[in-house]
């Protein structure tokens, strides 16, 4: 239960809650009300830092949400460059994550990283379809040991200004395993090839690790989704 509640900071977040802390007790000495101010920003960062637990479902084929978040973008479109992808339009899911939402970024499938290429850029509202092209963002490919590869690019938004990424090509990640984080505002895309069909809909929200995105396997068409 205690699990559900409380959830451990990422070790990025530990760089910055202290110097809150130490800003937050100095103020009070000096001025209550800024006292005040620097806690509760120094809160909000521990929880902007939250790392919670998260159960990854696990099957071949299977595409799981690398992040928390608003699907914002469903439909086809060309790889970027930095991805080295074909040039044919494949499914791209974005996923838009607010201030408050986990920044925790994680693998949306097992394989090998095959391909990472960091892109310095702009930070425009990451909402927004052109931050895809010209935000900063750190392009990932991975290849399944049994399907075609898939591209997850991790894009800065119009806060955010640092992408944290310790992988590096050659690697081995498994499913749900966290790859990183996003400071402060962001957006995930995820470019799938034909055979994934996506089963997601257009504002629907994700739990990065948890909701399954989309399947190899799947027989069925793509689903559609309403707002109530």
């Amino acid at each position: 239960m205690l699990r559900q509640v409380f959830a451990p900071i990422h070790p990025d977040g530990w760089k910055f809650v202290p110097i809150g802390a130490v800003a937050a007790i100095l103020l009070f000495l000096l001025w209550h009300p800024a006292g005040w101010l620097a806690l509760i920003l120094t809160v909000w960062i521990a929880y902007f830092f939250r790392d919670p637990w998260r159960v990854t479902p696990t099957r071949a084929g299977l595409v799981v949400s690398p992040a928390d978040g608003i699907v914002v973008t469903l439909g086809e479109a060309v790889p970027p460059a930095e991805l080295a992808m074909a040039a044919a339009p494949v499914t791209r899911i974005g996923i838009f994550l607010n201030l408050f939402d986990v920044h925790v970024a994680r693998a949306p499938l097992a394989g090998r990283v095959v391909g990472r290429n960091y892109i310095a850029g702009r930070f425009i509202n990451a909402s927004l379809d052109k931050a895809s092209e010209h935000n900063e963002r750190l392009a990932l490919r991975l290849a399944p040991d049994d399907g075609a590869e898939i591209g997850c690019v991790l894009i800065a938004g119009l806060v955010a200004r640092r992408i944290v990424c310790p992988l590096g090509e050659g690697q081995l990640v498994a499913a749900g395993e966290r790859i990183g984080v996003i400071r402060f505002g962001s957006r995930v895309d995820l470019y799938l090839p034909p055979e994934y069909v996506p089963l997601v809909a257009l504002g629907q929200r994700m739990v990065g690790g948890e909701t399954v995105l989309a399947d190899r396997e799947a027989k069925e068409p793509p689903r559609q989704g309403f707002s109530h």
